[in-house]
């Protein structure tokens, strides 16, 4: 299902940390990692404040450390000390905000390396348009258009902030060349996937195998 590994990758649905919404799935993943800050890539949302309010809700709710990684465009992704600050920490979170500025600073960087080796040795965190990336394909901002993702999930795509009642977005996803599968995910959310084929779900998610498979209460994926 994801690409092979010791760690975890972790999708997150979405949910407004600072309401407290996805805090149930925040303590599945969290209890995963190992001491030492978690370390945060802004780069799809380009916002500092999101890093330091994010920081404020580690800190308060959970007594964990943020570090931010700076990346926010592609010389960024390009710098060998961001690859080495992904490397040093047991987890990344990679922000939400938008896909198409999420891949251009990080797809075919050094950090897009670093982040696939820490699926082997760590967890990487992704939430809503980060989730999507994690995928073959993503829904680019320009109408009609997809642009390949990181390919965490080779045959797979995903959809964030899913409301089974309305997934034209998702079914139009699973259309896309090379697609086997789908997952969406609601906000509040999560599917945690591990090494062998481990999965966990907080919350309620849901998984379609091909375009015009039926949507399915995710259990356990073969």
């Amino acid at each position: 299902m994801r690409i092979p590994g010791n760690g975890w990758l972790v999708l997150l649905g979405g949910g407004e940390f600072s309401f407290g919404e996805t805090v149930d799935a925040d303590f599945v993943w969290l209890d995963k990692v190992p001491p030492g800050p978690i370390g945060f890539i802004p780069a799809a949302s380009g916002s500092d404040d999101y890093a330091r309010h994010f920081a404020d809700y580690m800190r308060e709710q959970f007594d964990r450390e943020l570090e931010v990684i700076p990346i926010y465009r592609p010389r960024d992704g390009r710098r060998g000390r961001n690859a080495e600050r992904i490397a040093a920490v047991p987890a990344v979170y990679i922000g939400g905000g938008v896909t198409d500025h999420l891949l251009e600073a990080i797809a075919g960087t050094p950090a897009a390396e670093a982040l696939a080796r820490k699926l082997d040795d760590g967890v990487v965190v992704t939430i809503a348009a980060a989730a999507q990336a994690a995928g073959r394909w993503v829904r680019s901002f320009q109408p009609n258009k997809m642009l390949p993702g990181f390919g965490w999930l080779p045959e797979g795509v995903v959809e964030p902030n899913f409301d089974p009642g309305h997934d034209r977005r998702l079914r139009k996803l699973l259309a896309a060349e090379g697609v086997r599968w789908g997952l969406g995910i609601p906000a509040e959310s999560a599917i945690l996937l591990g090494p062998d084929g481990v999965m966990e779900v907080a919350g309620t998610a849901f998984r379609v195998t091909g375009a015009n498979g039926d949507l399915e209460v995710l259990g356990e994926i073969d």
